[in-house]
């Protein structure tokens, strides 16, 4: 009795839709399914490279051998393998193993089994016997049942119970969700369902898939994959949004919505891992769309979720000359640059702000003005400030600190000497205006200096400590004290000048050394 031959391609095992369509007795499928070596091997040889899409295979083909063998009978469906090769494969061997087999289904005059929409098209069009297996989406996927409410992540370990982070940034707590550790077995099935998913649905992308990790995101979920010899064991780590905010939700003061709207356009997003970071900017890309400005994503994994206007590019399908041509030529008024990481985000950054590209960048920092430092040393300093102009730091979620730089040329804090003036970028407190750093180029170093104290507060301990020794000679006397950044002048009047420079010189120039200024005494001049 002949047959009716069937061969599978590749996307059939790696969606796990072959499998699925002889669990639910496809009437379709009847006769002999062959499955090619060369199939086998490439699946082999990705699962030896590490890549997940390998141990899927060839799992999927140990699952369909057991379907058969216990549900059908062999007048029903059998499973056989071939090494027989299509006619001019020397032509094809560097093509996609997909399109070997299509040649072999067409001369075999055999139905070609497929979860590809192109290889099913190009079937059509060769004439090729097709049938095309949509993958099936389940509804809720497994892991999404082990969510618990207000669950930011979900971790799951070989050998370990899995664990899930509960509450909100900078107020949760670490729950575990069952006493018995996670299998192996139950991790792979686990993985094996995400990818089949992830290959499968519209808004879902494998954004990463090395060797020892993978890295997916599926719909709202940021998921991550290791395994040996990366890991010591099989892990993933979920993550999924809990809340989506407006800048409205942040309620900024006024003063800083003004600046976004019309003055900011290189900002810089600090923060430590899991303190809001990327709910804040992605606040702030709707905020701008809102203001009708062209805002595009630039991601690594795309996890942000923004409305349809707003196109978002994956870094790990391009390089960084690429998205640099696409975005200059699509000329969008704003770039969020989520995760910023090696030298080459930095530079694509500055380059793309200094083309006249507003620019959101997205670092991790302790602090802000380690968001600051990570451009040194990768752009020149005196161009920091034409790069960033405002650094806003999240903390819990909240914006907590905000910084605007400019250049000034001066003595840097601490020294004293008035030859030693260079251009100084001086980091203020947005709101209070107040310098908190200062950084500079000495000799062949780039210091980034705190200033210790308030301004304010030290101008006024100066300002009472000078006071005070000049009323010890002349208490009466009306005189004014101005205070800079690195000396002081006091005006007195002309009639006790030479008075008070003959007693309190040497008082004031020992009081100027101890204060690290420099004191001087001038005759006020009378208008």
């Amino acid at each position: 009795m002949l047959r009716e031959i069937y061969i599978p391609d590749s996307t059939v095992l790696a969606k796990g839709s072959l499998s699925k369509a002889l669990e639910r007795d496809d009437p379709r499928i009847r006769g002999k399914i062959v499955v090619h070596s060369l199939l086998v091997l490439y699946f082999e040889r990705l699962a030896r490279e590490g890549r997940s899409q390998g141990f899927i295979g060839l799992q999927e083909l140990e699952k369909i051998r057991g379907i058969i063998k216990d549900k059908y009978s062999e007048e029903e469906i059998v499973i056989e393998e071939t090494r027989e090769l299509p006619q001019g494969y020397h032509l094809l061997r560097d093509e996609n193993i997909d399109i070997i087999l299509r040649e072999l289904a067409k001369e075999w005059n055999a139905t070609l089994i497929t979860s590809d929409k192109t290889q099913y098209k190009a079937c059509i069009a060769e004439a090729v016997k097709v049938i095309y297996l949509k993958a099936d989406i389940g509804v809720v996927l497994s892991f999404e049942k082990m969510f618990p409410k207000e669950a930011m992540s979900l971790h799951i370990k070989e050998n370990v119970p899995p664990y899930a982070k509960v509450g909100k940034p900078g107020k949760w707590s670490f729950i575990k969700l069952r006493e018995e550790p996670m299998l192996k077995k139950e991790i792979e099935e686990l993985i094996t369902e995400i990818l089949e998913v992830a290959r499968s649905l519209p808004d879902a992308f494998i954004e990463i898939d090395r060797p020892g990790s993978t890295i997916v995101q599926l719909r709202h979920y940021r998921i991550v994959i290791t395994k040996p010899p990366f890991s010591d064991g099989y892990e993933l780590t979920i993550v999924r949004p809990l809340v989506k905010l407006s800048i409205e939700d942040y309620k900024l003061p006024k003063k800083l919505l003004e600046r976004l709207e019309k003055r900011a356009e290189g900002i810089l997003i600090a923060g430590a891992p899991g303190m809001g970071k990327t709910t804040f900017a992605q606040a702030l890309a709707e905020f701008y769309m809102r203001k009708n400005k062209v805002v595009k994503t630039i991601e690594s994994p795309r996890d942000m979720h923004l409305p349809p206007q707003i196109t978002q590019y994956s870094k790990a399908y391009a390089t960084s000359e690429e998205i640099h041509d696409v975005l200059l030529l699509s000329r969008p008024d704003y770039t969020v640059f989520d995760e910023m990481r090696d030298t080459k985000d930095f530079e694509l950054f500055a380059d793309l702000r200094l083309a006249g590209v507003g620019m959101i960048g997205v670092v991790h920092a302790t602090t802000p003005i380690d968001a600051i430092q990570r451009f040194i040393g990768r752009v020149e300093l005196g161009m920091i400030p034409s790069i960033i102009d405002t650094v806003i730091f999240i903390t819990n979620g909240e914006v907590s600190k905000v910084y605007e730089l400019e250049t000034v040329v001066k003595v840097p804090y601490g020294l004293k000497e008035e030859d030693l003036a260079r251009p100084v970028v001086v980091v203020r407190d947005f709101f209070t205006g107040e310098p908190e750093y200062e950084l500079y180029v000495f000799g062949e170093r780039t210091f980034v200096v705190p200033i210790k104290k308030k301004v304010a507060e030290r101008r006024d301990f100066t300002r009472i400590l000078i006071e005070r020794t000049i009323r010890k000679y002349v208490p009466d006397a009306e005189f004014d004290i101005v205070i800079h950044d690195t000396h002081a002048e006091i005006l007195i009047p002309a009639e006790i000048y030479n008075y008070v420079l003959k007693r309190c010189r040497k008082r004031l120039d020992r009081l100027g050394k101890k204060l690290g200024i420099r004191i001087s005494l001038k005759p006020k001049i009378i208008q």
